[in-house]
Formats: C-alpha cells, sequence, structure tokens
C-alpha cells in the first residue's frame, strides 16, 4: 500500500478562504456585545449545557466545509506493482531414469532417499524457488527422460504447474511381470525391454534436447543434464551430442548424481520380502566434463541433496533472466468518505442550530 495522494491538490486553496472567514466570524463574535452597567452581576448567572452546546456548533459547519475541500481534491490510495517483463532463457532439463537412479544415498527431509526422488525435490525447488533460490517464473522449460530410450515428458512452456505435474510421472524403470500358473507363479516378462531402459544414453538425450532448442527464439539456451551413470545405450556418443549443442549455441551444465563405489539398493528376494542390497555403481566424470567443456558450461557433482542443492544455486546465478522493469499503480477513491462525514457534520451543524435556537 502506497502513501495517499491527493489527485487534485489546486482545490486545497480553498482552506484560504474558509480560513478567513472561520476568522472573521470568530474574531467579530468575541468582541461583539452590548453596554452594561456593572458586568459583575452577569458573572453569576448559570450556563446551561445547551448554551455550553452553542459555542461549539458552528465548528461542525467548519468542518463539514472542510472536509467537502478535501473531498474535492479526490484523495486516492494506490497498490504500486511492478510488473517483471522478463526476457527469460530457454532451458531443457535431461533427467537420467535409468536404474542406477534407484541408489538410495540421497535424504529428503532427513529421510532417506533415491537419487532420482532427489533429483525431482531439488528440481522442484529450482523451478519454483524458495529461501535460497528465487525460481525461474520467465524461462521457457522443458523436460524429458531418459534411460535406454529418451521420452519428452513436457515440452518448452511458461506453464511450470504443468510442467511440475508432468516431473511426477517420471519413474525408475520397472520390472515387469505377469502371473503364471499356480506350479511357475509370477514369471517375468519383456527382460530386454528393462534392460534397455535400464541402460543410459546421454548422447541421445543430449540430441533430442538440441531439437528442442535449436528453433526457439531466446538469445540464451541452456541444457541441464543429470545423470549418475555411464553411456551404456544410445546412436550418438555425448561428445557428438554435445558437438551438436555447441553447432547451435546451446549451453550444456552437467551435474554427476551420486559417487563412486558401492551404494545402497532396495532389492526383493525370492519370497517377495524388500531389503537394501550394495551395488557397484560409477561415474563418466569425465565425460560429463568433456560435455559441458565442449559447449562452454560447467560439470559439477553433487553426491548428497545438500550438494545437489548448492549446484543449482551456482547455475540459478550463472543463468540469469534479463528483466524490464514495468511500473503500473491502480488507483482507489477516498473522496467519498470525507464527503459523506462533511454532510454528516453540517447535517448536524443544521440540526443542533435550529434545535439550539427554539430554546
Amino acid at each position: 500500500m502506497l502513501p495517499i495522494i491527493i489527485h487534485s491538490p489546486y482545490y486545497l486553496l480553498l482552506f484560504l478562504p474558509l480560513i478567513y472567514l472561520v476568522i472573521q466570524i470568530e474574531f467579530r463574535r468575541q468582541k461583539s456585545g452590548i453596554l452594561f452597567g456593572n458586568a459583575a452581576l452577569l458573572r453569576n448567572i448559570p450556563v446551561t449545557f445547551k448554551q455550553r452546546l452553542a459555542k461549539y456548533v458552528p465548528y461542525l459547519l467548519y468542518a463539514g466545509i472542510a472536509l467537502w475541500i478535501v473531498a474535492l481534491a479526490r484523495p486516492q490510495y494506490g497498490k504500486e506493482q511492478y510488473r517483471i517483463r522478463g526476457n527469460g532463457i530457454a532451458l531443457m532439463m535431461c533427467v537420467d531414469r535409468s536404474g542406477s537412479m534407484a541408489a538410495i544415498d540421497f535424504e529428503i527431509n532427513g529421510k532417506p532417499a533415491n537419487r532420482l526422488d532427489a533429483v525431482k525435490q531439488t528440481f522442484r525447488d529450482f523451478v519454483a524457488g524458495n529461501t535460497a533460490l528465487a525460481g525461474r517464473q520467465d524461462d521457457y522449460i522443458g523436460l524429458l527422460a531418459f534411460g535406454g530410450y529418451v521420452d519428452t515428458h513436457c515440452p518448452l512452456t511458461l506453464d511450470h504447474t504443468t510442467l511440475l505435474e508432468m516431473l511426477n510421472q517420471i519413474q525408475l524403470p520397472q520390472y515387469i511381470t505377469a502371473a503364471g500358473d499356480e506350479q511357475q507363479g509370477s514369471v517375468p516378462i519383456d527382460k530386454k525391454l528393462y534392460a534397455e531402459e535400464s541402460a543410459t544414453a546421454i548422447g541421445d538425450a543430449v540430441a533430442q534436447a538440441v531439437d528442442r532448442l535449436k528453433d526457439v527464439p531466446s538469445a540464451s539456451k541452456v541444457i541441464i543434464l543429470l545423470s549418475d551413470g555411464e553411456q551404456t545405450f544410445g546412436t550418438l556418443t555425448p561428445q557428438e551430442g554435445a558437438e551438436t549443442a555447441k553447432a547451435f549455441g546451446i549451453k550444456i551444465y552437467t551435474i554427476g548424481i551420486g559417487s563412486n563405489g558401492e551404494t545402497p539398493f532396495l532389492a526383493t528376494d525370492r519370497l517377495g520380502n524388500k531389503h537394501l542390497a550394495s551395488q557397484h555403481t560409477s561415474i563418466d566424470e569425465a565425460a560429463l566434463t568433456d560435455i559441458a567443456g565442449i559447449t562452454g558450461g560447467s560439470y559439477y557433482n553433487a553426491r548428497n541433496t545438500a550438494a545437489l542443492e548448492q549446484v543449482y544455486e551456482q547455475i540459478d546465478r550463472l543463468e540469469k533472466t534479463l528483466h524490464e522493469g514495468r511500473k503500473y499503480t491502480q488507483y482507489g477513491e477516498l473522496y467519498r468518505y470525507p464527503l459523506l462525514l462533511g454532510l454528516l457534520f453540517i447535517g448536524l451543524s443544521i440540526v443542533l442550530h435550529c434545535g439550539l435556537r427554539r430554546v
């Protein structure tokens, strides 16, 4: 809320003749009188309440007129808003959903979480904002996920609500089973598809992100690639994908998720009981660094949730959205309040004046 402003301040000059008339009337009233031989006789005459009230009735009239002058000047209150017109960047998020992203070596709110859930949570904060991040409200952001194959979950959009809803649809590869007869029990189906979905096609993911970005009329185009594995599938190598991005002036930031070594995974035994089992995971940091370097971007390693949040903060500072501030002010009229209050004062003064004259 802004301070109250006066739309037509020149009407306030009417206070000058009002003040002059009040001084003249009140001065003459104080000087007026009658000749009387001994004024001491009048001092003992009691003053009634109506007589005391009659002294202040004219001031109600003066106050009412003053309020009408204020109403003529049109006081207003304004709510100032800055509409930020952003020259946002175009940004494609490439999220690895391969089998290794099931490793449970991250935390969310103090509870163990797999890598994919941690990536999704911090991505939400990056887009929508939190205490450390301002959010990317004016950026066109798209989302694709990749394992052995690449799926575009959301094209470039300013509708970040829909974008984050699409983020929820990204899931780890599922080991599908079909019910057999009583002797066989459940048997796995489509083992080949499961193996391919659990693989990592970094080069293909970069190439598809480039295809989404190359024709966008934006001064700055960025790919953020989050992966925890090595290239194990796909048509293009990571370096070929990076060279394609460079040809279109697209910068790539790569983020290595997790660390090399033994990592806990949620496993299920033959009886259907779930337990943690260790598996070896490795990150091809050399390839991720090379991808970023080819395009003029940077590589970051995020070994835990806190480190991943810090990476987003660094990228947020590097890739600033240019803004043009345009100020709009909406005003609301306040004149009706002094107008009505002035009418009340003037009406009350007339009523009291007429009533007191009958006394």
